[in-house]
């Protein structure tokens, strides 16, 4: 979505991936591991700043082989750092988590939310490499003045996640006349943003004159129960079968509402849609491509 939207914009913008995406030209094969291939590549195309999204993504995944997301979170972003460095490039935006934060305490100001100081507790490994990458950000750019900046990035639900996503389970099973069942949630906050957003939030970093800052939260500037998402998917499908029980997610901390006035301040940017605004958009976008999609193939 990032490589879309630059694309769109005009850029000549390159995407990596652990393997070429026969759909998209503009995507090449290059393992984040592999520093040699790194500079390859970023030499062949003159690339002078890079918007890091490559990772193991989420608390869900891959949990029972811990290694490997360190390897590829940590010692991959300290690729992309040092490669930064080497060819003086302009700035490197990092695709960070809420999960850097794990459980929060109230919030000083409730008004206001979490602010981006808060004292870092995660209680995943995926966390402690997000963690690990923002010190790595810090690190660089205090030492060695390179222009990087992180943003704690929310639950992001839309057109092309492919993990785990409790809004796209409740809008599949609507549309194919499943009932919904979750085991906890009804009184289980999470917050989430909008892919669209995702994508303008990690861009307005990477055009921004300057970034004071060397973190910022970007969420879609809600606050909602998995209870309260289950009635928002059932008015808008006007027919989901969505049982929520109480309690809270077994792989997922509970957050109080964060602070984005720091991202709004310095970078212009705030959330485009509400929560209802972006599962209406989805729910538009599954009936008209993936289901529309799938319905073609049962008539060949």
């Amino acid at each position: 979505m990032v490589l879309r939207k630059l694309r769109q914009s005009g850029h000549n913008a390159i995407g990596i991936d652990l393997s070429n995406k026969a759909d998209h030209e503009r995507v090449y094969g290059v393992d984040l591991e592999d520093i040699h291939r790194l500079h390859s590549c970023a030499s062949q195309h003159g690339v002078d700043s890079i918007i890091h999204c490559g990772a193991v993504s989420g608390p869900m995944v891959m949990i029972d082989n811990p290694y490997a997301i360190i390897q590829a979170n940590v010692v991959g972003t300290a690729n992309i750092l040092e490669l930064a460095r080497i060819r003086g490039m302009r700035r490197v935006v990092f695709c960070s988590s809420t999960s850097v934060y794990g459980p929060t305490d109230a919030p000083n100001t409730p008004s206001r939310g979490i602010p981006e100081d808060t004292v870092l507790r995660p209680t995943s490994v995926y966390g402690a490499t997000k963690v690990a990458g923002e010190q790595l950000l810090a690190a660089y750019r205090k030492q060695h003045r390179l222009d990087a900046v992180a943003i704690r990035l929310c639950w992001v639900f839309g057109p092309g996640r492919t993990t785990d996503c409790v809004i796209r389970t409740m809008l599949e099973d609507s549309h194919h006349g499943r009932a919904t069942r979750l085991a906890w949630g009804a009184d289980f906050p999470r917050q989430f943003i909008y892919v669209d957003d995702a994508v303008d939030a990690l861009l307005s970093a990477w055009r921004a004159s300057d970034c004071p800052a060397t973190v910022y939260t970007a969420t879609g500037g809600n606050f909602h129960t998995i209870g309260e998402i289950a009635q928002l998917v059932s008015r808008i499908t006007g027919h989901a079968d969505i049982n929520v029980a109480s309690g809270p997610d077994p792989l997922d901390d509970y957050q109080h509402r964060f602070d984005i006035s720091a991202i709004e301040r310095d970078l212009s940017f705030s959330p485009s849609r509400s929560l209802e605004q972006g599962i209406v958009a989805y729910w538009q976008w599954l009936n008209l491509n993936q289901w529309n999609t799938e319905n073609q193939y049962d008539h060949v």
